[in-house]
């Protein structure tokens, strides 16, 4: 395979990206070990790839933040040109973060907002029409009462 073809053949992208088997992570890592020119191809990709990244990255609360930086030492934070890890010790050295959110509202969905707002009008429009109907049947029990009186009364 040439070496030209290989870079083309998007196998770079993919790997940075974790796209790969470990098949065609062994060939890029044979490949780099082996080609200087294939080496470099992958430190401009990475560096591209970081550069998109932390350019079009959001920035979180500043809650969030603080929590992040005070739970992760400063030695995370260092700029390193990529390098190969083994797959057993990666999954070992994995650390994830415990974050904590103070915050009392419960966040949902956007189409949930709406759905909420018509039960709740439907609910008041029900209750109203229940209360209507239960004191109209009220009143004609008190009318019936009121003519069966004046039916005893003529009699």
């Amino acid at each position: 395979m040439e070496i030209q073809d290989f870079i083309e053949s998007g196998i770079l992208e993919a790997h940075l990206l974790g796209l790969t088997n470990k098949e065609e992570k062994e060939l890029v890592r044979h490949m780099v070990e082996e080609n200087q020119e294939v080496k470099e191809q992958l430190v401009d990709i990475e560096r591209d790839l970081t550069r998109y990244f932390n350019g079009s990255a959001a920035t979180p609360p500043t809650a969030v933040r603080e929590i992040i930086h005070l739970r992760s030492g400063q030695d995370n934070f260092r700029k390193e040109k990529h390098t190969f890890k083994n797959s057993a010790s990666a999954e070992n050295s994995t650390k994830f973060l415990d974050v904590e959110v103070n915050d009392t509202h419960i966040k949902v969905h956007k189409f949930w907002r709406p759905a909420f707002i018509a039960v709740f009008i439907l609910s008041k429009i029900f209750l109203i029409a229940g209360l209507y109907y239960y004191f109209k049947a009220v009143n004609q029990e008190e009318e019936l009462l009121r003519l069966k009186t004046e039916i005893h009364q003529v009699k």
